[in-house]
């Protein structure tokens, strides 16, 4: 009886650490794998390292995410280079790089001034959720629900969207030097927007980042 008990209490112990409490698709990191993880994706002059790990502090400490895809926006990169990034944290795979706009008050080629409050016309820093899919005025276009209280939470009543835009094609930096500006939503390409739009949906998780000193203060999300 005592073997038997012991053994019911194993299983048990075995269950309640199973990966699969937190769902068969998450992944979780700590400080010593981020380093590792950037290594293995062979992101190296690619992406940058600190917002790498900040995407991923921030994916573990996150609830509410339904999938193992994360999304980065490097803002510390001027609009004229790719600064969108899609990864699959389980099979160690970016999925897509691209373009995308920041808001017209935010900054001509780099984004530098950030906002969460309607009628700023400014792109807004931290974690979001991704929703549904839509057609709108730009297309089809995914709902972002901020995360962050004072820093993100008025996404929604901003209408902060992932959508398409032409102004977002590259082409446009020849005439211009810089791409075209949204009202605050990160705008995509063309021809990309549907394929990234349709990876990321459903509840995965994105970051928008930036070496901004009021938001690395006020997040609760970031490390040290």
């Amino acid at each position: 009886m005592k073997k038997y008990i012991i053994h019911i209490v194993l299983l048990l112990i075995a269950f309640l650490y199973s990966p699969f409490l937190k769902g068969e698709n998450s992944a979780s990191f700590n400080t010593v794998d981020y380093k590792q993880l950037y290594i293995e994706m062979k992101l190296a002059n690619i992406v940058d390292y600190k917002a790498f790990k900040q995407a991923i502090a921030g994916y573990n400490a996150l609830s509410g995410k339904s999938n193992h895809i994360i999304t980065l926006i490097d803002f510390t990169k001027p609009s004229t280079k790719e600064r969108l990034y899609v990864f699959d944290i389980n099979r160690k795979k970016m999925l897509h790089s691209s373009h995308v706009s920041h808001g017209r008050n935010s900054g001509e080629n780099y984004a530098t001034s950030f906002s969460n409050k309607k009628g700023s016309y400014k792109s807004s820093l931290g974690f979001y959720l991704t929703e549904n899919t839509y057609y709108g005025k730009h297309g089809y276009s995914l709902i972002l629900s901020g995360l962050e209280k004072g820093i993100n939470d008025n996404a929604k009543a901003r209408a902060i969207v992932i959508h398409s835009a032409a102004y977002a094609n590259p082409s446009i930096i020849k005439n211009t030097g810089r791409l075209g500006r949204s009202q605050g939503c990160p705008a995509l390409p063309q021809a990309v927007s549907k394929s990234i739009i349709d990876t990321i949906k459903g509840g995965s998780l994105l970051f928008i980042y930036a070496n901004d000193e009021d938001y690395q203060k006020q997040s609760r999300f970031l490390l040290d």
